[in-house]
Order: C-alpha cells, then structure tokens, then sequence
C-alpha cells in the first residue's frame, strides 16, 4: 500500500465514527485520471482508499476523516453517510469484470478496515444500496459473493417469502419508489434477474433482512 494521504478533499466527522464501509468503482477510464480527481481541490470529490487494477492500494485521506465520497442518501435510516463511512474506489470503468488481483486487495483492505473500526460485514454496501436510483456503483459485475464467503459482507440466501418492501426496509435501504428499491437490492444480491418482483426476490430478501438483524454489522 501507498501512502501519504495526498487528497486535500476532507473534513471533520461531525462527531460521527466510521460504521460502514461504502464501495465504489471509479467510473473512468484509468485510474491515473480518476486519482487526479479524487485529489483535485476543485473537484470536491474524495475516498479514503483508491485500489488499482493491478491492486495496489492508494492511501488518499486519513480513516479519521470525513472523505467526500457517498453523497445524497442514507442507510439504515442514517443520513450523512460520508461521516459515517469509510469510502473505497475500485478502479474500473463500470463496464467491465473486476480482476482477481484487483479483488484481492479489496478483501485485504477489507479485513484491516473491519477490525479497525469493529464493523461487521452487514456494514459493508455499494454506493447503489444507500442511493438507489441515484448510483448503480459498484455494479452487477462486482463480486459481492466472494466477500460474502470471506465474511466481508452479508450473503443471499433464501427465507420467507416475505414482503419485500418490510425486508429491505430492515437491511437499511432508503425509502424510494418500488421498482428502484427492488433494482438497487437486484444489482446487489440477484444481478441476472429482470422484470416485476418475484418470489425469489422476496426470500432472498427475508434471509438478508434476517442476517442483518442478528448481529452481522
């Protein structure tokens, strides 16, 4: 990892601690240009870590401080989520397989950041789960079920059929129209399915819900 703490982009935690880790993808077409970004004063853009392609890790603003990363949105009925997290940039354009590498390093940090800052993997989302509708990052091709086997975030599994919308309300999804609600939870847990709500959305859902409220954050 580097280090240096280059980003100027950065404020107090409004008396907040880091409990949830929010990632991202970088959206452009390098990371060398994304890492200008996240370092431009004038972009008032920020992430505590940048992780390349070949994945290296990039220290960009202190664990103890507030980067600017997450924006408009909540999770779990908790605003001000840029106080609240600790924000990661996965390099990638968003069209585009994550390579092993590259995944590597993001179950590496993980661990290090979990055990820092004793959050639990019911804590680690995507920048999609607390702005649906707003943000689709770090997208279906991210591999969300890797961390799940690693402990690194909630799994998908199959529960009640339930309804949905009480489900997702307890995993920590804000209030949004339906259909957005069910593609940000699909972009996260069930990336292949299309169309109107279905059974299996409804158990998938339950057994998260269930999972988050049992102590996994």
């Amino acid at each position: 990892m580097t280090g240096g703490f280059p980003s100027p982009n950065h404020g107090d935690r409004r008396g907040q601690r880091p409990e949830l880790v929010v990632l991202h993808y970088t959206g452009m077409a390098d990371t060398a240009e994304a890492r200008a970004r996240l370092c431009d004063p004038g972009a008032e853009v920020s992430a505590h870590w940048l992780i390349h392609e070949d994945g290296r890790a990039d220290a960009l603003v202190p664990e103890d401080r507030r980067a600017w990363h997450a924006g408009a949105g909540s999770w779990q009925g908790r605003e001000d989520v840029n106080s609240r997290s600790i924000g990661i940039e996965i390099a990638n354009p968003g069209d585009r397989p994550f390579p092993a590498r590259q995944m590597d390093a993001v179950a590496e940090l993980l661990r290090g950041i979990m055990a820092r800052w004793r959050i639990g993997p019911g804590g680690v989302i995507g920048h999609s789960d607390m702005a649906p509708g707003r943000k689709i990052d770090p997208g279906p091709r991210f591999d969300w079920q890797r961390l799940a086997r690693e402990g690194l975030a909630l799994a998908g599994g199959t529960g009640a059929d339930a309804p949905l919308g009480a489900s997702l309300t307890r995993i920590g999804y804000p209030a949004a129209d339906p259909a957005i609600r069910l593609a940000a939870f699909r972009l996260r847990f069930r990336p292949w399915a299309r169309g109107p709500e279905t059974e299996a959305d409804r158990r998938t859902a339950a057994f998260v819900a269930y999972s988050a409220g049992t102590g996994s954050r």
